[in-house]
């Protein structure tokens, strides 16, 4: 479109700023795990057969006296034993990689939950770096476009001309395939993904001038920041200025730079991040 067809916040940011949202699946790819299987060989004990001792003959008669009957013993009950049960091995994870080498064991994690259409859309290089200066961005309320982690949407931004100038309600189907991306895992998912590549997240944090577990809390921060983003319940209006738009209501326009992307994906989309989001925050919450 022109460059009459993006709001003042729209245009100073390319299209690929607006997959906010993506980063946090990336972050949180679990490595791939492997699994020993464990057996025991018993080997059966070998029978020794003991040859009776032979009994000399005697060269006097004897007198044979009545031997007592002896009753076999009882049968002894047969006692059912309970069969068997296979254990299954706890699996092994596989120590991870170097963050440098890291891009391969990610992505291919990724391919195992996510379709090829979905793949399509994800950067595959530097993803657990791109993803941690994505969040610590975002927690700041801004947009690290550089970083973004996955392809912008094809589609351009559009409007609906009229009494009153609003955003086009099809501009908000450009963001659904990057919402069904991040809809596709649980909650439970995500931060147990989240968990076993903690420390090549830590690794990434410090490369930019964090320390310690200080991820944890920038997650926690970015989260909050994009549950607050306000929701509109109607038509959202726009103002032409000169050559851009700008969002009608100043509360709208004064919002950071993050909220407004939200704002930009329409109610339904926000509507389903931020259930993810609330679920996520429940799961990190309880650990």
């Amino acid at each position: 479109m022109s460059d009459q067809s993006t709001p003042p916040d729209i245009e100073k940011r390319p299209p690929n700023n607006n997959l906010l949202f993506a980063a946090v699946i990336l972050v949180i790819i679990l490595c791939a795990g492997a699994f020993v299987l464990l057996s025991s060989d018993e080997q059966p004990q070998p029978i020794v057969e003991v040859a009776p001792t032979a009994q000399p003959i005697q060269e006097y008669q004897t007198v044979e006296e009545p031997q007592p009957q002896i009753e076999p013993p009882a049968a002894q009950p047969q006692v059912e034993r309970p069969p068997t049960r296979n254990v299954e091995p706890a699996p092994v994870v596989a120590p991870l990689p170097s963050l440098n080498e890291s891009d391969a064991v990610v992505v291919a994690r990724i391919d195992d939950y996510l379709s090829d259409q979905a793949m399509g859309l994800l950067l595959t290089d530097d993803v657990i770096r791109r993803a941690v200066v994505f969040i610590d961005n975002l927690a700041k309320g801004k947009v690290a476009v550089k970083h973004a982690p996955v392809e912008r949407p094809q589609d351009g931004f559009s409007v609906m001309e009229g009494d009153i100038l609003t955003i086009d309600p099809n501009s908000y189907e450009r963001y659904t395939p990057y919402v069904k991306v991040f809809t596709s895992m649980s909650a439970a998912q995500i931060v147990r993904l989240y968990d076993e590549y903690k420390p090549l997240i830590n690794d990434a944090y410090t490369e930019i001038g964090y320390s310690g577990d200080a991820f944890n809390q920038t997650l926690q921060e970015a989260i909050d920041l994009l549950l607050d983003t306000p929701e509109p319940k109607g038509d959202m209006p726009l103002l032409r200025n000169s050559v851009t738009y700008q969002y009608a209501y100043s509360e709208w326009e004064r919002l950071p730079a993050a909220q407004k992307q939200l704002l930009r994906m329409g109610p339904e989309n926000m509507k389903k991040v931020k259930a993810v989001l609330r679920n996520v925050q429940k799961e990190l919450d309880n650990q």
